[in-house]
């Protein structure tokens, strides 16, 4: 029999790339004001994890070989990240995200595979559930769904004719895509009436593979968006940069981290069974000039209550003047050595711990 939910919804995030500019946060400071677990998810506090991001500028043929690379080497994650656009250079070229990351899933076989973070300025939420699905099958249940938030700095918002959000509509749509996606992704029935977004008796057959849902990774920096994060997230995505020093970064991540905890406990969920995920490369840091940077880096980020890294992949000839201001990977030697000497060795510690 199908399960049929009806829901009266009540009610922030956004830097470049994956996630926008954060509600609540002015450069330079401190933070101010402004589930259902899937059993891979267990016992988070003794984990670390790693990911790769690729952004959508390399040839189909070229980023295929590299994702099937990155996969033998053994990293937990593989995400593309969705913007209409290049959000650092418009001009560029850039493949969208869901499709490119439904071919991809069909060619890898083992590693997680996700959108950080999909964008819901021109989504709708129940199509983005049929999305999600979809992937889930194709990828034989290896989607990390990701939510943003974005901002009112996207040019997604222009360039696919959609107005300007101010900043409580935007948690508030936030909030009712999020609370859309997981029922529908939990049940085979599902109506919803919120102010923004209404789903009337919206069917979902088959039922995804993983099982209650394929897991949501939520990016929220802000306290109305950290508050949804620890409602129904499984992970939840961070980034900090804009001009901030390598200890001004950290505080923030750990004053999140904090606040994160405390809405968990509010809500009735083990703070651990959430997972802390850092978007790498927005601070002045440098964790891949060598293993010791490295090593260190991760260190510094998990006293404040990391156990997710990600980190972004291309090559130098594929560097453009804008994306030199990102810390990323950027050749097969480094890539290589992070995955077969650093990571082994982190976990290891984590092991002994």
């Amino acid at each position: 029999m199908a399960t049929k939910v009806v829901s009266n919804n009540p009610c922030g995030f956004g830097m470049k790339l994956g996630h926008g500019t954060a509600f609540g946060e002015k450069k330079g400071s401190a933070l101010v004001e402004g589930s259902e677990k899937n059993s891979k998810k267990e016992g988070k506090e003794e984990e670390i994890r790693f990911g790769i991001w690729t952004p959508q500028i390399t040839p189909w043929p070229e980023i295929t070989k590299r994702w099937q690379h990155i996969e033998t080497l053994g990293f937990d994650s593989l995400w593309v990240v969705d913007h209409f656009v290049n959000p650092i250079l418009s001009e560029s070229p850039w493949f969208e995200g869901w499709t490119l990351l439904a071919a991809l899933a069909a060619r890898t076989t083992t590693i997680r595979v996700g959108t950080l973070v999909t964008n819901i300025i021109y989504r709708n939420p129940a199509l983005l559930a049929r999305q999600a699905l979809t992937v889930d099958h194709i990828s034989q249940g290896r989607l990390e769904l990701g939510i943003g938030a974005t901002s009112a700095l996207d040019v997604s918002h222009g360039m696919t004719g959609v107005e300007i959000w101010d900043v409580r509509e935007r948690v508030d749509r936030f909030r009712e895509t999020i609370e859309i996606v997981d029922q529908m992704l939990r049940n085979e029935v599902t109506t919803y009436q919120g102010h923004y977004y209404q789903i009337n008796e919206a069917e979902m057959h088959p039922a995804p593979i993983q099982k209650p849902r394929p897991p949501l990774t939520i990016a929220a920096h802000g306290p109305k968006t950290l508050k949804i994060a620890a409602t129904y997230g499984d992970s939840w995505s961070t980034l900090v940069g804009g001009g901030l020093s390598s200890p001004e970064a950290i505080e923030i991540t750990r004053q999140r981290n904090e606040m994160l905890n405390e809405y968990a406990i509010e809500v009735g969920r083990e703070p651990n069974t959430i997972t802390r995920s850092l978007g790498v490369g927005w601070t002045p840091d440098t964790p891949f000039d060598s293993l010791d940077s490295f090593y260190e880096f991760v260190g510094r980020y998990r006293e404040v209550g990391i156990n997710e890294f990600v980190f972004g992949y291309w090559t130098r000839d594929e560097d453009i003047p804008e994306f030199h201001q990102l810390s990323h990977i950027t050749d097969d030697g480094m890539l290589e050595r992070i995955a077969g000497e650093a990571i082994p060795a982190l976990r290891k510690d984590v092991f002994q711990e």
